[in-house]
C-alpha cells in the first residue's frame, strides 16, 4: 500500500482507497497512477509511461492524456494548481506529493456507508456466494441489507448498474437463489419465511409497443409459482383486469367490463401480498422499459403503507443518461431517498484469476494467463470468459493429463508464450457486438468505423478527415453518439497546432473498438487511413516530424507503402534530433523491411539511402554511448 495526501493506493487489489472507502479505476488508468506513484519526484516522459505500460505496441499519445483527464477527476486534482500530477507540457508528467509505504491490512477497507450509491470494487468473494460470481460480496451485502429493511415492512428499491457483461444479471441471480435459501421454516408468529420472487425482462423495441410488458412477464411467473393459487386469489380480489391481461382468469361477466390497467389496483395487490411474506420483483434491463412500467415503479416507491417488498432492477450505466424518462425517474427516487444504487465496476486482476481458476476447475493458472485476460477484458467478466473460450478453441489452452504424483488429473496448460497467442476478438462475444452495431443506422456506424482507425481514444478531427466531414458537424455527431451509447464516452479536448481545439472521444472497451474496424473492407480503411495521415501532415506543416510515425502507422494500414516508408524516415530524423538514437535506428530498420514492398524500380534506390542512414544513426548511438562511459569513468 502507498499512502499519498487523502489516498492509499491498494497494489494487491489494484483499486484506490479514500478514507476508507474503495474508488474502483479501469486496468489501464490504475496502471499509469500505479507506475507515477512508484517514481515519485522526478520527470516521467511520455515514452517512458507508454514503454512501461505498452512494450512492443504503439499507443496514440492522446490515449495518455485520456487516462490521466479520468485519474485527475478521480483524485480531485487541478491540473493548474497540482496537488498530485503535474503536466510538464511536451515533456510529461510528474507526481508531486509526498508518497509513504504502508503495510497492507489483514482486513479489506470498508466502504462508506453513503444511504443512495455503493459503488462496487475489488474484492475477495466469499465461499458461500457459490461459484457463478467472484468479487463481489460488498454487492451481495447491500442487497442483504436492503432485503432485511423489506422485509421489516420498509420497502425498498435498488438500481443494479454497470457496462454489458458486467454481471448484473449473475448478482441478482445469486442473491436471490441464496435469498430463497436462507429464508426457510417460520417466524415466531408461526407465518411462513419463505420469500416470493417474480421477475420480469425488459426487451430492445417493446417498450414502446406494449406496456407493462416486464410487469406483465413477471406477474405470469409470479402466477405460475408455488405461491400462484394465492397471487390469483389476491389479483382476483383487487386487481382482476390485471390477472385477466395475462390470461390466468376471465372478468366477471356481471361486473361492467373495465378497459384499462389501473397501476393503483396492482400496487394495492402486491402490497397484499408483500404483507404476508416478503416480496422481490426484479426487472432486468431496465433501459428498454416502456413509460407505464417506470411510473409503476415509481408508484410502489412512493406509496407509504408497509410492505415487505424489494424492488430490484438492472441497467445499463450510460443508457440511464441516454433514456430520459429513467433518467428521471432514477432523480426523483434519488432526491427523495427512495431508491439505491449498486454501481458493478470491472473485476480487478486478483478477481479474474478467481474467475479463470473456476472456468478452468484448477487452482493453479498457467503464467501469465490471468494478466493477459484481463488486459484484453479490462476486467469484464463475460468478456474474460469469451477470451478463454477463444484461447481454448485457437489451441492456445489445450488439456492435459498431469504425470507423476498427479497422474491421471487433468489440467489446462498454455501452448505458446502469452506474447504469441492469438488477440482477436472471440467470435461470441464479436457476434453480439456487431448485433449491436446493426441496429444502429448507416451514419452512425460510419461515425464509429472511423473513430476506431484510430485508438481507443480518437479525436474528432480525424473522423471529420476519414469522411470527408466538416468538423463541427462530426465534433456534434460524436457528441450526440456519446450521449446514446454506452460504449462510446467523452475523453476530454486537445489543442491543435493551429490553435484551435478538438474534442476527444473513447470506446468503453477496446474490443467494439476491434470489432468496428474488423466491419469495414479493406479499401474503405485504406481510404480512411490515408486521409487520416494526409490531414496530420498538415495540422503539424513545418513539423511534421513530431507526427510522423503516427502517419507512417496509417500509410502502413492503407499499404500506402511508398508514403510509409517516408514517414519512417521523417520519424528518424526528428528522433536524431532529440538525441534517441535507439529509437531512430530501429524506425530505419523497420522501415528497410518495409521498402521491400515498394515498387521495383524505386527499392534499390530507397533501400541504398535507408541503409546509409541507419549506419549514421549507429554511428551517433556508438559516440554516444562511448561518452556517457567515459563520463562514469572519470567519475
Amino acid at each position: 500500500m502507498k499512502q499519498f495526501g487523502e489516498f492509499e493506493l491498494d497494489m494487491l487489489n489494484e483499486c484506490l482507497v479514500c478514507s476508507g472507502a474503495q474508488i474502483a479505476l479501469p486496468p489501464k488508468p490504475f496502471a499509469v497512477l500505479r507506475y507515477l506513484v512508484e517514481h515519485p519526484g522526478r520527470l516521467i516522459t511520455h515514452d517512458e509511461l507508454m514503454e512501461a505500460l505498452w512494450p512492443e505496441t504503439y499507443v496514440q499519445p492522446q490515449v495518455l492524456r485520456t487516462y490521466m483527464l479520468e485519474l485527475r477527476k478521480v483524485l480531485r486534482d487541478d491540473a493548474g494548481q497540482p496537488r498530485y500530477i503535474q503536466t510538464l507540457p511536451k515533456r510529461g508528467y510528474r507526481f508531486v506529493a509526498s508518497v509513504m509505504e504502508l503495510a497492507h491490512p489483514d482486513t479489506q477497507p470498508k466502504s462508506n456507508s453513503a444511504p443512495i450509491t455503493v459503488v462496487a470494487v475489488a474484492t475477495a468473494a466469499p465461499a458461500e456466494m457459490g461459484t457463478r460470481i467472484v468479487n463481489r460480496d460488498e454487492e451481495m451485502a447491500c442487497l442483504k441489507t436492503q432485503f432485511e429493511l423489506a422485509a421489516g415492512g420498509h420497502r425498498q428499491v435498488v438500481f443494479v448498474t454497470g457496462e454489458a457483461g458486467i454481471g448484473k444479471t449473475a448478482l441478482v441471480d445469486a442473491f436471490c437463489e441464496q435469498t430463497s435459501r436462507e429464508q426457510t421454516g417460520r417466524d415466531q408468529s408461526g407465518r411462513d419465511q419463505a420469500i416470493a420472487t417474480a421477475r420480469g425482462q425488459c426487451v430492445e423495441g417493446f417498450g414502446r409497443k406494449e406496456e407493462y410488458y416486464p410487469v406483465t412477464e413477471a406477474l405470469s411467473q409470479l402466477c405460475a409459482s408455488r405461491e400462484g393459487d394465492n397471487a390469483c386469489r389476491v389479483l382476483a380480489k383487487m386487481a382482476p383486469v390485471w390477472l385477466a391481461a395475462i390470461g390466468r382468469e376471465c372478468l366477471d361477466p356481471a361486473q361492467p367490463a373495465a378497459r384499462e390497467r389501473m397501476p393503483g389496483d396492482l400496487c394495492a395487490a402486491l402490497e397484499e401480498l408483500a404483507a404476508e411474506k416478503p416480496l422481490i420483483l426484479v426487472f432486468e434491463d431496465l433501459q428498454w422499459a416502456d413509460d407505464s412500467t417506470l411510473h409503476l415503479i415509481s408508484a410502489l416507491a412512493r406509496r407509504r403503507a408497509q410492505a415487505r417488498l424489494l424492488i430490484v432492477a438492472t441497467c445499463r450505466t450510460q443508457d440511464v443518461a441516454a433514456e430520459p424518462s429513467l433518467k428521471g425517474l432514477k432523480q426523483d427516487l434519488r432526491l427523495r431517498r427512495l431508491c439505491s444504487e449498486i454501481a458493478l465496476a470491472p473485476l480487478g486482476k486478483p478477481a479474474v484469476r478467481a474467475l479463470l481458476s473456476r472456468e478452468l476447475g484448477q487452482e493453479e493458472l498457467p503464467a501469465g494467463l490471468a494478466g493477459f485476460v484481463h488486459r484484453r477484458s479490462e476486467g469484464n467478466p463475460l468478456f474474460a470468459i469469451a477470451i478463454v473460450e477463444h484461447l481454448m478453441a485457437q489451441g492456445f489452452l489445450k488439456r492435459e493429463e498431469a504425470r507423476g504424483e498427479k497422474q491421471g488429473l487433468a489440467r489446462w496448460v498454455q501452448t505458446a508464450a502469452v506474447e504469441e497467442m492469438e488477440a482477436g476478438v472471440p467470435d461470441g462475444l464479436a457476434q453480439m457486438i456487431e448485433m449491436e452495431l446493426d441496429g444502429l443506422d448507416v451514419r452512425d456506424q460510419r461515425m464509429l468505423e472511423a473513430g476506431s482507425l484510430m485508438n481507443v481514444a480518437f479525436p474528432t478531427w480525424a473522423v471529420a478527415a476519414a469522411l470527408e466531414m466538416d468538423p463541427a458537424e462530426a465534433e456534434e455527431a460524436c457528441e450526440e453518439l456519446a450521449r446514446r451509447l454506452y460504449f462510446v464516452e467523452p475523453a476530454g479536448t486537445d489543442e491543435l497546432p493551429d490553435g484551435s481545439r478538438s474534442t476527444f472521444y473513447a470506446f468503453a472497451h477496446g474490443l467494439y473498438r476491434e470489432v468496428l474496424w474488423r466491419k469495414q473492407t479493406e479499401a474503405r480503411r485504406a481510404r480512411r487511413h490515408v486521409r487520416i495521415a494526409e490531414r496530420l501532415g498538415g495540422l503539424f506543416a513545418g513539423r511534421v516530424g513530431v507526427v510522423a510515425r503516427e502517419m507512417a502507422m496509417h500509410y502502413e494500414a492503407a499499404s500506402d507503402w511508398q508514403h510509409a516508408v517516408s514517414a519512417l524516415r521523417m520519424a528518424a530524423g526528428h528522433a536524431l534530433e532529440r538525441r534517441a538514437h535507439t529509437e531512430a535506428v530501429e524506425l530505419l530498420e523497420r522501415a528497410l523491411r518495409m521498402v521491400e514492398n515498394v515498387r521495383e524500380s524505386e527499392r534499390e534506390a530507397a533501400a541504398l539511402e535507408i541503409c546509409a542512414e541507419i549506419a549514421i544513426a549507429g554511428e551517433a548511438m556508438n559516440q554516444a554511448r562511448e561518452a556517457v562511459e567515459t563520463t562514469s569513468t572519470k567519475a
